[in-house]
């Protein structure tokens, strides 16, 4: 019960975290989850959080990595094998052998074999972590291509490097050719169960496929578990990387796919979907737990008087610079010999380099890898300042998340200027809005979304003739204050009506229930439509226990006092000396409208399939929006101004196709 309860938990706070990021998108969503997670685990200081590091590989990183691997770009990937594989075996080793000399110097009482673990389990980058600054200040495609190349191996070879110098610590021993043989035994056995993992996957696939097995959610879940099978049987059975099984995998998955079997629609929709609801929750869920664990694994340390949270602070820094710097001379001395030696044609400049630098953000992996530390030794013996160990590795993943979330707007140049015209933006999100009405047309609701698809025509021929957000403002004001005046009128005359006309209890209900409905029709936010769809079955549940004789008095007499109302209604407008003489047209025509609409018995379905469509097209609008706003397409200030002008045509939409 209690692990249920926790993982709801956990995407309830997924939930908050992605809706307060939508407010302060400035701040990258990872960085959001940890500190909601970190808030959660302080509210909840009396519980704790304890993560294996074995189940946590299996059950996140597992799928993650199959799913990059399958759809990283192969071009790219080939294209740029080099560097990737310099990136993530070669950086990753100097990271540690230099890392972890200047952490032992920097910390003596550290061993060199302990500095060595975990300047290795530092050295995996997390472009996860920076994906929402990259997407939103336009880092090049050719640096988010390679940070994700090598974060595919490097998390493997910095676990085989931080493995070893833990191992060297636990047991006092440490042979570097059998750590070297270890190393290639991991990496080329795992390619190789990936590889052959894939391939027999495939043709149970297909074995599948011709004993007539054609349900798509059958091979849906085939294709989630390939990646847990894969991971299982590399680490489990053969001892090998399951990180380089699961990438392989994916990758050859991937191909076979594309190269030998025509996934019919239906499931390539539905695989579709359900990867990208996994790798939503996983990669939120990843960060979220990071935040939970941060406060149990830093508490002891900082409550330590041995050493003083300033000088702790200190250490992170230091080691966070160095950590970088590394990066930033590797990627500056591997630029120089492509261009020396190479010729390359694509040459990165300094600032290239720093961006490159920085969004090599630490994350997941190194936490869950320096939280796996052992408390004893072989002998018995604590493991050498381990709770030092832990606090300086989440340090050094805050440090460096905090430090891309700054700088790389500041390095970008191309981020978007200030659009003070936005009319295409406009444009485009109309179109959105009209495929979404077709998406949704069907035969019983043709003539609503024709009707929806001229209006929306029409405003983009308003937009075509450069017509101002003010005459858009301006309309939407004038339509409400019409609906406003003829719903006083309505209430004033229904109760002249039934004053002048008994009617039953069963009647005045009704009556009641329609003036309520009218007037929610005014508001159009989803608790006003709920609302309204709520007040609608209780009401229709009441009148289906009606006699039939009620229910035919009640549809005679609000048929009646209708239309005295609307004749009421368009004499007072015609005799009123106080109403302008335009406002009163406007009101006259808008009932004249509503007594033509009160003979047509399929209205009031058109109305709601009307209003259906409406929001349809207007949400495809709001994700028109906040895709381009995460494309760096329109600055915060354009995206503001494009929700208002959402929110306007909304109203002048809704109420427009009620006129």
């Amino acid at each position: 019960m209690e692990l249920l309860i926790f993982i709801l938990l956990l995407l309830i706070l997924l939930i908050i975290s992605n809706v307060i990021a939508h407010y302060i998108s400035f701040i990258p969503i990872a960085l959001i989850q940890i500190g909601i997670g970190l808030v959660a685990a302080i509210l909840l200081s009396q519980h704790t959080f304890e993560i294996e590091s074995e189940w946590f590989l299996l059950l996140f990183i597992a799928p993650l990595l199959y799913h990059d691997g399958a759809h990283f770009p192969r071009e790219q990937l080939w294209r740029m094998r080099f560097p990737i594989l310099g990136n993530a075996i070669v950086l990753v080793l100097l990271t540690t052998i230099i890392g972890g000399l200047f952490v032992h110097w920097l910390i003596p009482s550290i061993p060199l074999a302990a500095a060595f673990a975990l300047m290795a389990i530092l050295s995996p980058t997390d472009p996860v972590a920076v994906d929402g600054i990259a997407s939103r200040v336009q880092i090049p495609e050719r640096i988010m291509n390679l940070v994700r190349g090598e974060s595919l191996i490097n998390d493997a070879s910095g676990l085989i490097g931080f493995k070893y110098g833990v191992a060297a610590i636990v047991t006092g021993y440490f042979s570097l050719k059998t750590a070297s043989l270890d190393f290639l035994y991991t990496f080329i056995v795992g390619v190789v169960i990936g590889l052959l993992g894939a391939l027999a996957l495939f043709i149970v696939r297909m074995h599948f496929r011709r004993i007539g097995i054609v349900d798509p959610t059958f091979y849906v879940l085939l294709q989630i578990l390939t990646p847990f099978i894969l991971y299982f049987v590399s680490e489990e059975v053969f001892h090998a990387s399951g990180v380089m099984a699961v990438v392989t995998g994916g990758i050859i998955a991937a191909i076979l796919r594309e190269k030998g079997e025509n996934m019919i629609a239906q499931e390539q929709i539905v695989t579709d979907h359900m990867w990208t609801i996994l790798t939503f929750v996983l990669n939120g869920v990843i960060f979220l737990l990071l935040g939970l664990l941060l406060p149990s694994a830093t508490s002891d340390i900082l409550a330590n008087n041995d050493m003083k949270n300033t000088v702790l602070v200190g250490y992170v820094l230091a080691i966070g610079v160095v950590v970088l710097a590394i990066r930033f001379c590797w990627m500056v001395g591997v630029g120089w010999f492509e261009k020396r030696f190479l010729q390359r044609s694509e040459e990165m400049g300094m600032k290239e380099h720093v961006i490159t630098t920085l969004v090599g953000v630490r994350g997941t992996i190194t936490m869950v890898g320096i939280i796996s530390l052992p408390f004893l030794t072989v002998t018995g013996e604590t493991f050498p300042h381990r709770q030092l160990l832990i606090f300086l590795a989440a340090g050094v993943i805050l440090f460096t998340l905090i430090l891309a979330t700054i700088m790389l707007p500041l390095l970008n140049e191309k981020q978007v200027t200030q659009q003070l015209d936005l009319t295409a933006e406009k444009q485009k999100m109309i179109r959105a809005a009209m495929q979404a009405v077709q998406r949704e047309a069907r035969d019983d609701n043709a003539t609503a979304a024709i009707a929806l698809m001229r209006q929306y025509q029409t405003m983009q021929l308003s937009l075509e003739r450069k017509q101002s957000e003010k005459t858009l403002q301006s309309r939407k004001q004038e339509m409400v204050k019409v609906r406003m005046i003829g719903l006083q009128l309505e209430e004033h005359y229904a109760k002249v009506y039934t004053e002048h006309n008994p009617c039953s209890e069963a009647v005045v209900k009704e009556i009641h229930y329609v003036l309520k409905q009218r007037k929610d029709h005014l508001k159009h936010s989803a608790f006003a439509l709920l609302k309204r769809r709520a007040r609608q079955f209780i009401h229709e549940w009441q009148l289906n226990k009606q006699e039939d004789e009620v229910i035919t008095h009640i549809e005679t007499v609000r048929k009646h006092m209708t239309n005295y109302v609307i004749n009421a209604i368009i004499d007072h407008v015609q005799h009123a000396p106080d109403l302008e003489p335009e406002l009163a047209q406007r009101i006259e025509l808008y009932y004249r409208q509503l007594q033509y609409a009160a003979t047509d018995v399929d209205a009031d379905e058109r109305e709601e399939q009307k209003e259906y469509l409406s929001l349809v097209a207007i949400e495809a609008q709001r994700q028109m929006v906040n895709m381009m706003y995460k494309k760096g397409e329109i600055t915060t200030e354009s995206a503001k101004e494009l929700r208002r002008f959402v929110n306007n045509l909304e109203t002048v939409i809704l109420l427009d196709g009620q006129d």
